[in-house]
């Protein structure tokens, strides 16, 4: 069994992250929380998904010597353009909560019309392996979902702004979706695939 690290304390994330892996039955998913040399946080601090996904990976997978995936997602909103990006999981300051964050957005929201509430949930996933044949390189798979911001929250399924987003071709917020619909069609569910792709070729050589 070979274990793989994602570089995630969030228990929410940890979870979904095992139900979207578990087509690779010879791994097993386990997080920082379960590994004493990984660091206690990486900062964040890249202006962009793949910076940040990046500096995570490279940095845990460092310090621990483990097979590290690595993710930055958040939302973009058209009508604020892009934002908050990168800065999702902070938009209402360091160490808001999802309800500090998916108050903040409402606010910045409040006049603007539903045709107009565009955004996109956007993961970017690393792979770093500096033991095996990787390397120095990092691997990274993306994957986007379509949407619009609702005008109020709904749903108590999910984290982050799951019960504010409606993805194209549904009338429920994620936040209403059950964890099996959810992790169908998300962002995260999209680079996966991706990702499982590559670590099922990648597995038999390393």
């Amino acid at each position: 069994m070979i274990r793989l690290l994602v570089a995630t304390r969030n228990r929410g994330k940890l979870v979904e992250f095992q139900k979207l892996l578990a087509p690779l039955t010879d791994v097993q998913v386990v997080s920082m929380d379960e590994v004493q040399s990984a660091p206690r946080e990486v900062v964040e601090d890249g202006d962009t998904f793949i910076a940040n996904a990046t500096k995570k990976a490279q940095e845990v997978s460092s310090a621990t010597g483990m097979l590290t995936l690595a993710d930055d997602s958040g939302i973009e909103v058209d009508a604020l353009g892009g934002a908050p990006g990168v800065v999702s999981a902070r938009f209402a300051g360091e160490g808001a909560s999802d309800a500090d964050n998916n108050r903040l957005l409402l606010q910045k929201l409040a006049h603007v019309p539903t045709e107009q509430r565009g955004a996109r949930f956007r993961c970017v996933l690393a792979l770093s392996d500096p033991t095996g044949p990787l390397g120095t390189r990092v691997h990274i798979e993306e994957g986007v979902w379509e949407g619009t911001v609702a005008d109020a929250e709904s749903g108590t399924c999910g984290f982050g702004y799951d019960s504010l987003f409606i993805s194209d071709g549904e009338t429920r917020t994620n936040g209403e979706l059950l964890p099996d619909e959810k992790n169908a069609r998300s962002h995260r569910a999209i680079a996966a695939r991706a990702m499982i792709g590559f670590l099922a070729n990648y597995l038999q050589v390393r």
